[in-house]
């Protein structure tokens, strides 16, 4: 990729294969307003993302369309569960979401710093990529979650992970990073109640769940106070989205 600014998005035809994304944008934006330096750091990380799509098929090629609503304002939603939190973790990183996209938002914020973890190489370069050029408050850890929770020992304010496991098997990569403070964001869909009465058999959870700004169908799960059960689940792999 080249040096420099992230050039913005080619105008949209019907040839191109770049979807029109101007309504959606104005939509996402509407739903979950930001200032006008996130929205360019927002702007050069969809532009970047869908020069790299292409070859990296970092997110459902059938999200394109939809790509501002379903990924960039799902992802800004989080921050105001945990608007003065400075130290994030984003676990199973992906195409960057909600991680690049919280550290769009955070950039301006003095101490903040955004943690993704990713054990895919190919998103890895693009993850690196997007935070040298967008000039981010983020550190790229090309790892297995396992791995990560291991030796990283800053105290965590906020862990996501978005589209990642289920609640039973999220909770024990989570665990390590929320047992002595901090609070888990964690995105799901209309099974959050099946997750947790599967994820409660062997963890003792303190939790709300928050209705999602961009569907009726999405909510997301505000953990605090993980208990560990004495025999946590199996390991489970970080394979991203």
């Amino acid at each position: 990729m080249g040096e420099g600014r992230v050039p913005s998005p080619p105008p949209p035809s019907a040839h191109s294969g770049v979807p029109d994304l101007i309504t959606d944008r104005a939509q996402a934006l509407k739903l979950t307003p930001v200032s006008r330096e996130t929205a360019d750091r927002l702007d050069r990380l969809v532009a970047l993302l869908l020069e790299w799509q292409p070859k990296k098929n970092l997110v459902a090629q059938s999200t394109l369309p939809y790509l501002w609503t379903r990924h960039v304002a799902d992802s800004l939603q989080l921050i105001r569960l945990a608007p003065d939190a400075k130290i994030w973790v984003d676990l199973g990183s992906g195409g960057g979401f909600p991680g690049l996209v919280i550290a769009c938002a955070v950039a301006e914020r003095p101490g903040a710093i955004v943690h993704l973890v990713e054990s895919n190489a190919k998103k890895c370069a693009f993850l690196r990529e997007a935070v040298r050029l967008i000039e981010l408050p983020a550190a790229v850890h090309c790892e297995r979650i396992e791995h990560f929770t291991s030796h990283f020992n800053e105290p965590a304010d906020v862990v996501t992970a978005r589209a990642l496991a289920p609640l039973d098997r999220l909770l024990p990569l989570a665990a390590p990073l929320l047992k002595t403070h901090g609070t888990g964001l964690f995105p799901k869909g209309q099974d959050v109640a099946a997750e947790l009465t599967a994820a409660s058999k062997c963890w003792s959870i303190q939790f709300v769940i928050e209705p999602s700004v961009t569907s009726p169908l999405s909510s997301i799960l505000v953990v605090r106070n993980l208990g560990l059960c004495p025999a946590a689940p199996g390991r489970t792999s970080d394979s991203g989205h």
